[in-house]
């Protein structure tokens, strides 16, 4: 094969060991596969070694996501073309097919957004199995900028693949409880609050934000129609923002008054 049509996948782990074998299982035909650990104290380097993974290490230190990790597992990978796959995500065999026949092609965009079917409480459901991850694309130049919930930075043009493409996609494993959304909230907007620290939120905000959230999931992508796991969905989706926002406002508030106090 060119080896300007190689693709090297690249999955970040933290003690990833759940998932972990079905998921190399599922890649093992690239022309490689980098493990980029953060210091996992369970079976996640002995499983990555036994399906012959090079493995990398990047320091866990106090990072409460993989993102800070992301570049540089990144730039650890050998081949021009490098897919992204979290450690609870099936590759399915259409999607490798689907990913070699485009980088053959001379149209071929530099970064490809790829469908992922979801789960929640239990099932896929119809408003909530699809989201498009940005998770293909040419490793020259490409940066992951060190936040929760941000995409790639690519340089060239980018594509969706359409979701109507039959099971050229991801499959998400994760079947989080709302315990686990909980924790994640916390977590997750701490990192959000550094991106977006200079945001002068409000009122309108802490309202409104949450608001529009909830009116999209439930109302405009149908959630409705998945009755109480629809529901549930949209009102965490709408409490996430309301943390978020309310962790911005305080932190501006602290701010403010110790300058006061110092001046």
């Amino acid at each position: 094969m060119n080896e300007q049509n190689k693709i090297s996948v690249v999955i970040n782990t933290r003690n990833a060991e759940e998932h972990l074998l079905q998921v190399l299982e599922a890649v093992k035909d690239f022309d490689e596969v980098v493990v980029c650990d953060m210091e996992s104290s369970d079976r996640t380097l002995d499983i990555a070694q036994q399906y012959g993974c090079r493995i990398v290490t990047f320091p866990k230190a106090d990072h409460k996501s993989a993102e800070p990790a992301r570049t540089f597992a990144i730039q650890s990978a050998d081949y021009p073309w490098v897919l992204v796959v979290d450690a609870d995500e099936i590759v399915t065999p259409e999607l490798r097919d689907y990913l070699y026949r485009r980088i053959a092609e001379p149209d071929c965009p530099a970064g490809l957004y790829i469908p992922r079917l979801n789960r929640f409480m239990g099932r896929y459901t119809k408003s909530l199995s699809y989201d498009h991850q940005l998770r293909f694309f040419r490793r020259e130049g490409t940066v992951w900028p060190p936040y929760v919930h941000t995409f790639p930075k690519v340089q060239g043009r980018t594509e969706k693949i359409p979701a109507s493409l039959r099971h050229v996609r991801f499959i998400h494993l994760a079947d989080e409880t709302i315990g686990d959304l909980v924790r994640k909230t916390n977590a997750y907007t701490d990192g959000e609050r550094q991106k977006r620290g200079d945001k002068n939120y409000g009122l309108g905000a802490l309202i409104g934000r949450p608001v529009w959230r909830f009116f999209r999931n439930y109302i405009l992508k149908m959630g409705f129609r998945d009755g109480l796991p629809g529901l549930v969905h949209a009102g965490m989706d709408a409490f996430y923002q309301f943390v978020l926002v309310a962790k911005i406002i305080e932190k501006r508030t602290r701010n403010d008054k110790s300058s006061k106090k110092n001046g």
